[in-house]
């Protein structure tokens, strides 16, 4: 990232922002929102999925820590805003798709992990235009999302919409967000874990500056949490659907020219 121009740090900023409004607001959404726009700016996953994943395990930590902190101090029987026990269940599904993902993201060409990431949010972005978000209901098809969803997170961090479809139907809703970031946090850190292995940069010179900008985005995406659960109707994810749609098949259009 050092030999970019002015204007492609200014959008990475602004992406930075909006991924971290996106993340704390829904409690999803900050890698696969932001980084079909990324990719743009610059093709090369491999500089800004070390960013994503440092940022996601810093504000995904502090999240759980105030939260439960909140909890604790408005009720003296404190439950935890975590479902552990149908975390572990998830960990125990995805943990074997997630470390096979992680080593295809090392070893794979950039081109083509960018079309890849391309295809899967284009799919995602079909589901929010028709309003056919992915369901599970029943254990069979819970085990092959929550597996696909963790080979996805292991090559691109944008598997939660087929974790979500499972977590939905099993955790409180007043525990799902806080449940997801800490299984962020674990899947993240395995991440981090094999960039580290593997000899990947971190980039964390670049944390100086695009940290302050997810932490605008974050805590304007805390205060509006309430706002943003009400924004989400089917028109709100019909327009984010047809705009990511258009930005993955521009995204695809680049990678297949180049």
């Amino acid at each position: 990232m050092s030999d970019l121009q002015l204007y492609q740090y200014l959008l990475i900023g602004l992406i930075f922002v909006w991924s971290g409004f996106v993340r704390s607001g829904l409690g999803f959404g900050g890698a696969v929102l932001s980084l079909p726009f990324l990719l743009l700016v610059y093709n090369q996953p491999l500089v800004f999925l070390p960013l994503i994943s440092v940022q996601l395990l810093f504000f995904s930590s502090i999240t759980l820590v105030l939260n439960n902190r909140k909890s604790e101090a408005a009720n003296r029987a404190h439950k935890s805003t975590v479902d552990w026990p149908y975390l572990r269940y998830m960990l125990a599904i995805m943990i074997v798709p997630k470390l096979l993902g992680v080593f295809g993201l090392i070893t794979m060409p950039a081109d083509v992990l960018s079309m890849i990431i391309f295809v899967i949010v284009s799919v995602y972005a079909v589901t929010y235009i028709f309003n056919k978000p992915f369901k599970s209901n029943n254990k069979f098809v819970d085990a092959i999302f929550l597996m696909a969803g963790g080979y996805i997170s292991g090559t691109s961090l944008i598997g939660a919409p087929l974790i979500i479809a499972v977590a939905a139907q099993h955790v409180a809703r007043e525990r799902l967000r806080d449940t997801l970031f800490a299984l962020w946090f674990i899947l993240v850190s395995i991440k981090l874990a094999a960039f580290i292995y593997a000899d990947v940069s971190l980039q964390m010179i670049h944390h100086l500056w695009l940290l302050p900008c997810a932490a605008i985005g974050h805590f304007i995406g805390l205060r509006f949490h309430a706002k943003m659960l009400k924004a989400e109707t089917p028109i709100f994810f019909r327009v984010l659907g047809i705009t990511l749609l258009l930005i993955s098949a521009l995204g695809l259009w680049k990678a297949l020219e180049g």
